[in-house]
């Protein structure tokens, strides 16, 4: 408001010629605002002057360079060049909300000035050794990741991503229990790679490539799944695969307490100590994978799968461990671990010291700052607030999640659920042209995915809500 005060008085005394000057002047600063979008909370913070490559000239790279699979958000896609807490800053300083999280792994907030610290002290002493030499920063960060697990999950492995921890948690029930079945859930995405690829159940993610081994039951799914919440009911069907499309023991079942990319699904209630209780007659390991869910994310627990009652035999993660740093982990408890003597297991990377510090400064980080209470608080509300946009919107259909970790479906008719895609897409770019970042999920691309760092305000879900009801209203 000041800068609109000077400038009228900077007009009032100008020339004519002055005058087409300074309206053009702020005109172009003024260009990428909305008419009637509300304001972003205050911040005492501006990134210095870009002065790097432009957008077209990144986009020529990425095209002459990179893989022709790597596609982006947006019509007009989006120049990041810095990041603060919840907030990011494009090439020409404006400020984005960003509630996202770069896919739910910015947890402490953008540039954490802890998180730097240790991986800057750790990266002067000593960037990289081996795990073949002894280092305090890998069992410093082990104990502490430990500490955070119920039960006998004692022991750590650490690796670089979610995919390469599914991929080594797999192998291990296969290892253990000398099956090879894995049951998975439909719509579950567990990675990329080559036994992660046939644990996730989306079309849309998974090539033309021999993946034998995985069955996927029916996804206890609330809002779209023939039995609604009753979590029992759907727990049935793994019995039936296991009877029916095994030798009756299996190796694992594997699962996301949340499902993020199939679209923020919370299984419904019963299931899990269910299929728990099922899988374990059968013979089989049941492995958690909280590379979204966990790390204070959804607020009321630290870990995802504790709100179910149940403690699993093997737990994956990623993401939200190094706060943006490479780096996951597998835990678990000393017998099952001990499969992995059988042969030589390594990693070369798994354990580095600068994420293993990364990682110990992100659990210290989320203890001392409260973040899990604030995940629930701020989540809590903001849902409540997504909830009453509901009502005012037939295009939302269904507004789920836990603490930040939170998902609103879009639909074209509410009786049939039919999936609002286009929609999808229009809001998702106009409510990065008000300043707020989401992302699009869920098989149909019709869920916003609202997964942002857990330093997040009420002021923050205000604005964020605000900016999805301007959106909607256009639609």
């Amino acid at each position: 408001m000041t800068s609109f005060v000077a400038a009228r008085r900077v007009l009032a005394q100008a020339k004519p010629l002055r005058w087409k000057r300074c309206f053009s002047q702020l005109a172009e600063q003024k260009s990428d605002v909305v008419v009637g979008a509300p304001e972003l909370p205050p911040f005492d913070w501006s990134p210095p002057p870009y002065t790097g490559p432009t957008s077209d000239e990144i986009l020529a790279k990425r095209k002459q360079y990179l893989s022709p699979s790597l596609f982006h958000f947006y019509k007009t896609p989006l120049h990041v060049v810095e990041g603060k807490k919840q907030y990011l800053f494009d090439e020409k300083g404006k400020r984005y909300l960003d509630a996202f999280g770069g896919i739910a792994t910015v947890c402490c907030g953008h540039c954490h000035p802890d998180v730097v610290a240790a991986i800057v002290d750790q990266t002067k002493r000593l960037q990289h050794s081996t795990v073949l030499y002894l280092n305090p920063a890998i069992a410093d960060f082990a104990e502490a990741l430990a500490s955070k697990l119920p039960g006998d999950l004692k022991v750590v492995f650490f690796t670089n991503s979610g995919t390469e921890a599914n991929e080594l948690a797999m192998m291990i029930a296969r290892l253990y229990t000398g099956c090879h079945d894995i049951i998975s859930l439909r719509n579950a995405y567990h990675g990329n790679a080559s036994g992660t690829m046939g644990a996730t159940a989306q079309s849309i993610w998974k090539f033309n490539v021999v993946q034998i081994g995985v069955h996927h039951a029916v996804n206890p799914d609330p809002y779209r799944g023939v039995f609604e919440s009753d979590g029992e009911k759907y727990a049935k069907d793994v019995e039936d695969i296991i009877n029916f499309g095994t030798s009756g023991n299996v190796a694992a079942f594997i699962s996301e307490a949340i499902q993020g990319v199939g679209g923020i699904i919370e299984l419904a209630p019963g299931y899990l100590p269910a299929v728990y209780n099922t899988i374990k007659k059968a013979g089989g390991l049941c492995i958690a994978d909280e590379v979204q869910a966990g790390f204070a994310r959804t607020g009321s627990h630290f870990w995802g799968f504790e709100a179910h009652g149940v403690v699993p035999d093997i737990v994956t993660m990623a993401k939200g461990i190094g706060n943006g740093i490479p780096l996951g982990a597998v835990l678990t408890t000393p017998e099952i671990a001990e499969v992995l003597t059988r042969r030589s297991y390594f990693n070369t990377f798994g354990g580095n010291p600068v994420c293993t510090a990364a990682g110990l400064a992100v659990l210290r980080v989320l203890e001392k700052e409260k973040l899990q209470q604030n995940a629930f608080v701020v989540g809590s509300y903001l849902k409540e607030r997504l909830t009453e946009l509901k009502d005012k919107h037939e295009l939302i259909g269904d507004v789920r999640g836990k603490g930040l970790m939170l998902g609103v479906e879009l639909v074209t008719d509410r009786q049939l659920k039919t999936p609002a895609k286009a929609e999808t897409l229009q809001v998702m770019d106009q409510m990065k042209e008000v300043g707020v970042l989401v992302e699009k999920g869920g098989y149909y691309g019709n869920v916003f995915r609202i997964t942002p760092p857990l330093c997040f305000t009420k002021e923050d879900a205000d604005f964020l809500v605000d900016a999805m009801d301007l959106s909607l209203s256009r639609m």
